[in-house]
């Protein structure tokens, strides 16, 4: 038989209706996930003890831990932060004993682990079987939760007080003996047939708060490692869904009738909180159970593992904050994945299982096959992943990664789509025209070409001029008989497909861009008069250039002589001012 491990969604769910409500809630059965204490010395309370994993901190599944127990003298209950760093004699790794109350459990775990813990043990303070402790809301006040690494556990009180009897007892030489234990988690995820099974408690519900948020991030993150270890064989998956029961004298109450479905068999909380708005807690029920289905289906049909694209597929497309949680949008998904037609028979694949085998190594220690291009598979080849293809094209938007496929709408020579990858992708930006005409009407007759996608919008199908529709549709536009060109009194109007052409009776001629018909012919004066008219204008232009340009040179010489006449002296008189020269220089000499 293989191992069980468990993980419970840790969502406390909250509702403030009838007291019976919660009550049933208290009642719920849920699984708790328990690992071995055994003590080593002092010899005479030697034993196995039971103990409660929380479901926070980071239990070592198959591993064990042996350490000594403290247990503080002030602050046992770990609620505040602890003055010093707890070490041991022997030097062993410690294992603080903690009092249940006063404050979270995870809290205790955080101080715990800031004073040096290697591991926490709580000893509970009533006389009930073991629970599992849960982590609280999250908040400004417990960013913390996410920072603890140790492992946590709850024993129940006859165990704890047993242990904390052993530090009121002084030895003869006056110290106290070490209380040695030893915390076996291989029985929580024991593999004796190499295969492990785990369970996942969730919820399809995906507004009930941080922790569903959380829940959706790890179907994400952990989905390719679950798929490559069930087709490897090497696991066992089984997710289950967090109902309770309507207690039977409330059965036929409002709130039972809007949360229960069964005769109050299973019961979920409204997700709004209002009995009269939005989806009902039968809702969240019903899809719940329609998911085990889908579990059930791919089991049976030999792909176990299609349960985490299906999960994984109705929370991005069938989201309740998007008012889309429907049994349509999961029957979507279910055609999608093929999950009625898959094949029954089962077989595993070489390949399959080699993936399996190597995604057990941690990255960079994998030996050289898993390196190797033979293990790589292409989840897309199969149905298209459940992906969103244009059959013209062939452009899909699956794409294959090593740890599972996704579906983003691709980018494609240089084309973007845009879209939900899933049932939609639409081309946008410059270019998307040249590809399937960007999914929009186009059509040619007598080698003439018209097209409803424009190159200079990015999106959308706009008919162009002399048709109209809606871009994936146009129809030729009449202009001719809309009365929409050609409506003058002495034009004929005949349509053409795109366009229109309107001739003007006799020899009128037609000006389009005025729509109206004018005159194409004129006597013999009005020829002269045009020619005589024409002439004139001529002859004054040719005129006013020669008179232009006869003064434009008179004035232009005028002006170069003036300045040639301050910097450059004439003739004459440099001969006038030449004596004084002379003068002046035979002056100098002398």
């Amino acid at each position: 038989m293989a191992g069980r491990v468990s993980w419970l969604s840790g969502h406390v769910i909250m509702l403030a209706v009838a007291s019976f409500l919660m009550a049933a809630m208290v009642q719920g059965r849920f699984v708790v996930e328990k690992s071995s204490v055994r003590v080593l010395a002092p010899e005479h309370i030697r034993g196995h003890h039971d103990a409660a994993i929380g479901n926070f901190g980071v239990p070592d599944y198959g591993g064990t831990l042996t350490g000594v127990v403290i247990y503080p003298e002030k602050k046992a209950t770990g609620c505040v932060d602890f003055d010093t760093k707890f070490k041991s004699k022997s030097r062993r790794p410690v294992i603080l004993l903690l009092d249940r109350g006063e404050c979270f459990f995870a809290l205790k775990a955080w101080n715990a682990q800031r004073a040096g813990a290697a591991a926490l043990l709580i000893a509970d303070n009533v006389d009930e079987q073991l629970l599992t402790m849960d982590s609280p809301e999250a908040s400004s006040d417990t960013d913390y939760i996410d920072k603890i690494n140790i492992p946590s556990a709850l024993v129940n009180r006859a165990f704890g007080e047993s242990l904390k009897k052993m530090f009121d007892k002084v030895t003869d030489e006056g110290g106290r003996e070490e209380v040695v234990v030893k915390l076996d988690w291989r029985e929580s995820m024991p593999h004796p047939d190499e295969r492990v099974e785990y369970e996942l408690w969730t919820n399809s519900n995906d507004e009930c708060g941080a922790r569903c948020d959380e829940q959706a991030a790890f179907v994400r993150g952990f989905r390719g490692h679950a798929q490559l270890l069930e087709r490897g064989g090497y696991a066992r998956f089984t997710p289950h869904y967090i109902t309770w029961y309507c207690p039977e004298p409330f059965r036929m109450s409002a709130q039972c009738r809007s949360q229960c479905i069964n005769r109050g068999r299973y019961c979920a909380p409204d997700p709004e909180q209002d009995f009269g708005a939005g989806y009902e807690g039968k809702d969240v029920v019903v899809e719940n159970l329609r998911q085990l289905c889908v579990h059930r289906v791919a089991n049976e049909s030999g792909h176990p593992w299609t349960w985490w694209d299906f999960v994984m597929d109705y929370k991005i497309r069938c989201s309740m904050k998007e008012k889309k949680y429907s049994k349509a949008c999961a029957e979507d998904i279910v055609t999608a994945l093929g999950l009625m037609v898959v094949s029954g028979q089962g077989k595993l694949e070489r390949t399959a299982v080699l993936r399996a085998v190597c995604a057990g190594f941690k990255e960079g220690t994998e030996p050289r096959v898993c390196l190797s291009s033979d293990i790589e598979t292409n989840e897309c080849l199969r149905r298209n992943g459940g992906c969103w293809r244009d059959a013209s094209t062939n452009v899909t938007a699956c794409r294959d990664t090593y740890r599972g496929r996704v579906c983003e709408c691709p980018v494609m020579n240089g084309v973007r789509y845009e879209g939900d990858g899933y049932t939609d992708c639409k081309a946008v930006g410059p270019g998307r025209c040249a590809l399937n005409n960007g999914g929009c009407w186009s059509e040619t007759r007598g080698g003439q070409t018209f097209s409803a996608c424009s190159e200079t919008a990015l999106t959308g199908c706009r008919c162009p001029p002399g048709f109209q529709g809606d871009g994936h549709k146009c129809i030729d536009l009449d202009e001719c008989k809309e009365r929409l060109a050609c409506t003058c009194p002495d034009c004929h109007c005949k349509n053409t497909w795109g366009n229109y052409e309107c001739k003007c009776k006799g020899n009128q001629l037609y000006i389009r861009g005025e729509d109206v018909c004018i005159a194409n012919n004129m006597s013999r004066l009005g020829w002269f008069i045009t020619i005589l008219v024409v002439s004139c204008v001529a002859g004054v232009g040719v005129a006013g250039y020669v008179f232009y340009k006869y003064r434009l040179r008179s004035y232009m010489d005028s002006e170069i002589m003036s300045i040639m006449s301050q910097y450059m002296p004439l003739d004459s008189q440099n001969n006038e001012n030449q004596p004084l020269r002379q003068h002046d220089s035979e002056a100098l000499r002398h």
